[in-house]
């Protein structure tokens, strides 16, 4: 119950109201007076009392019992129709001859106001590799070239710089680990994504991660066959998102987003080349230092070593632990169950993160 703040009594006030003039004698004028009431008012919850008992001295809906222009059921079922053949508010109100104002109210009222919800949403499904290197996602960021300190910093619209160009964050990510690599290139074109890809595969072979397959999505970089042949070459499984299903490569979405929070938007940069020398530290930081939920609040290089079952070292997280369910593992093949976010954040508390070191061949704790 939510008293407003002028209120001079509560159902318990009340009730003491009633009890004083029905069991200890008090006059309704006495009574009303102690309750700082008008004797009007101390009548009418008496009366109150006398038909319902203490429940009827609880605060009642102000909503009207009837409505002599309740709009009908016939009514609602038919505005719901034409709503789930995808028409406009306005449209179904011309066909039925009833204001705007009314449809819109039911279509609220029945959860359709919007066309999206006509459209069930898919389910999740969550997935995650048994080992490091089984599976790396691959993405690109465009962003905008630094010339001084913009718009996003200073909140003028005066200070955009126009025609300074894009550069684009090519990132990858690795998906039983979250191991992750970027870099900052002038396009993402074949010419600077194949050369991306032989880095990073670098990258990972250095640090004892043998990557077996890439996801990518549909981009013409990655369609090409300059692409197919270096996939080819290095023994590499190429795997394409389906088209305009961004979610399917989720883990390199939400890296970039991440990385934009974190890194590319964290602070005022001067020049572009002020930020392209910041993502080195803060990739190092990410890797080795900063907790990730998914690995319940671990770095993603405790998930290397080497143990051939996720190369658990000193600290590390499994990537199956059967008695708990604060690591987002699922085991061999996808669809793992969704972990709890209660459940992530209580074993955060219970657990310290332990600070690691990459290096050649794996990590140092």
């Amino acid at each position: 119950m939510n008293v407003h703040k002028n209120a001079r009594l509560t159902p318990q006030g009340r009730l003491l109201l009633v009890e004083r003039i029905t069991q200890q004698g008090w006059s309704v004028t006495q009574a009303a007076q102690a309750a700082g009431l008008s004797t009007s008012r101390a009548y009418h919850w008496l009366a109150r009392y006398r038909c319902g008992g203490a429940a009827a001295l609880a605060d009642r809906s102000s909503a009207p019992q009837h409505c002599k222009n309740r709009t009908s059921a016939e009514r609602i079922a038919e505005i719901e129709g034409r709503r789930r053949q995808r028409l406009s508010g306005p449209t179904i109100a011309r066909q039925l001859g009833i204001p705007v104002s009314t449809v819109g109210k039911v279509l609220r009222r029945l959860g359709l106001g919007k066309l999206a919800a006509l459209e069930p949403k898919p389910p999740v499904v969550r997935y995650q590799r048994e080992r490091p290197g089984e599976l790396i996602h691959i993405d690109v960021k465009k962003l905008g070239r630094i010339e001084a300190v913009g718009h996003r910093i200073t909140g003028d619209p005066r200070d955009r710089r126009r025609g300074a160009g894009w550069e684009y964050v090519h990132v990858c990510i690795d998906d039983a680990s979250r191991l992750a690599y970027g870099e900052v290139l002038r396009d993402e074109r074949k010419e600077s994504a194949v050369p991306f890809l032989e880095r990073a595969l670098a990258w990972f072979a250095g640090h004892g991660v043998t990557v077996e397959r890439v996801m990518t999505d549909n981009g013409s970089a990655y369609r090409s066959h300059h692409w197919r042949q270096a996939c080819s070459t290095f023994g590499l499984r190429h795997i394409r998102t389906k088209p305009y299903t961004p979610r399917t490569n989720g883990k390199a979405e939400r890296f970039i987003q991440t990385s934009l929070r974190e890194w590319a938007y964290a602070q005022a940069y001067t020049s572009s080349q002020a930020r392209q020398d910041a993502l080195a530290d803060w990739l190092g930081h990410y890797n080795t230092a900063r907790p990730h939920t998914a690995l319940a609040n671990r770095p993603p290089a405790t998930r290397l070593g080497q143990n051939p079952f996720l190369g658990l070292t000193k600290g590390a997280v499994p990537s199956s632990r059967p008695g708990s369910s604060d690591d987002r593992s699922g085991g061999p093949g996808q669809g793992a169950p969704k972990a709890t976010g209660d459940r992530r954040r209580a074993a955060s508390l219970r657990r310290s993160v332990t600070a690691v070191t990459l290096a050649p061949g794996g990590i140092h704790a």
